[in-house]
């Protein structure tokens, strides 16, 4: 069947995980429910194959990545980064490039920094975007609001979760379909 080209599908798509750390995780205002989004779309990944791609801005500042996230991870392989942008770092593009996919799937900390300016890069570059709404936080709501509404301008869909997991499941009659559903219940 053929779709809009505004749906991401399983084999164009890959799932960014952006700084999702210790001390980055324990000052976000929704931290539990982003936490709790970030390792429901990595689960969901797995069952459609997509490519996990996680950064950690300065670690040894910042801490590693979340215990809850790292244990829902296909591989522990940080692109480690000092730049808000992930896109300051060659090895990042590399990942990407590694992938083929051309539309990123963004989750991460914090909506308004890295999100924001790596989401704006790949933008620019030629990737579709898409922001999980629930899957990025701040430490100030208003910064997230403002920075959901900045990238939509730019041209990247905002979306939620289920949404997107919906959209990329497509269909209510496979084996996928009724492994997604304990996601979303």
């Amino acid at each position: 069947m053929e779709r809009h080209p505004d749906l991401a599908n399983a084999g164009d798509s890959l799932l960014l995980v952006i700084d999702p750390q210790e001390k980055l995780v324990r000052m976000i205002h929704n931290r539990e429910e982003v936490v709790e989004t970030i390792r429901r779309l990595l689960r969901f990944a797995s069952i459609f194959s997509l490519p996990v791609v996680l950064t950690e801005h300065y670690p040894q500042g910042l801490g590693y990545t979340v215990e809850e996230v790292k244990e829902a991870l296909p591989a522990y392989r940080p692109v480690v980064k000092r730049v808000f942008s992930c896109f300051g770092v060659p090895e990042f593009e590399e990942a990407l490039r590694e992938t083929g996919r051309k539309r990123l799937l963004v989750c991460g900390i914090e909506t308004h920094i890295c999100v924001c300016q790596t989401v704006l890069d790949a933008l620019h570059r030629g990737y579709l975007v898409q922001v999980v709404a629930d899957g990025v936080g701040t430490r100030r709501p208003e910064d997230h609001v403002t920075a959901l509404e900045r990238l939509r301008g730019a041209g990247a869909t905002v979306t939620t979760s289920e949404a997107l997991i919906y959209e990329i499941t497509c269909r209510a009659d496979g084996e996928e379909f009724k492994k997604v559903l304990d996601l979303v219940k």
